[in-house]
């Protein structure tokens, strides 16, 4: 995957929303394979039109793993700018993002459907309740 910050660059370096469009495809393109062993209802983001599935896992270290995968290009890229920007960070570090700052600098918010828009802030929801729940099952393990 791509660093954030590349894709913070490229973003700004990219002007027109088709060019956009064309990165946020080749984001989720570039995105590892989720296994199909992880397709499972329980990580299926139920409120997003397109089929999105998200698993979480702790590290070692306390820090938190995402595999995820869409069936729609664009936000199967939002999806894997989400998994950039949460990947290998603790609960405290993914709750303390403010993904609304994110999507404002990239201007997303503006150029995605209202139905998109809420299907991505379902994401995050997920990815911050899987999140929460891999750290209370290794706080009991």
């Amino acid at each position: 995957m791509t660093e954030l910050a590349d894709i913070l660059d490229a973003f700004e370096y990219l002007t027109e929303w088709d060019d956009r469009y064309q990165y946020l495809i080749e984001l989720g393109e570039a995105l590892p394979a989720m296994p199909d062993s992880l397709k499972t209802e329980d990580n299926r983001v139920k409120p997003c039109m397109s089929t999105v599935h998200v698993h979480a896992r702790a590290n070692e270290d306390g820090t938190i793993q995402y595999h995820g995968d869409c069936d729609t290009a664009i936000i199967k890229g939002v999806l894997a700018l989400l998994i950039e920007l949460y990947n290998n960070k603790t609960v405290a570090e993914i709750e303390a993002i403010n993904v609304d700052e994110l999507f404002d600098s990239l201007q997303l918010a503006e150029h995605l459907s209202p139905n998109r828009h809420v299907g991505i802030y379902a994401i995050v929801e997920v990815m911050k309740d899987q999140a929460r729940s891999c750290t209370r099952a290794r706080q009991f393990a």
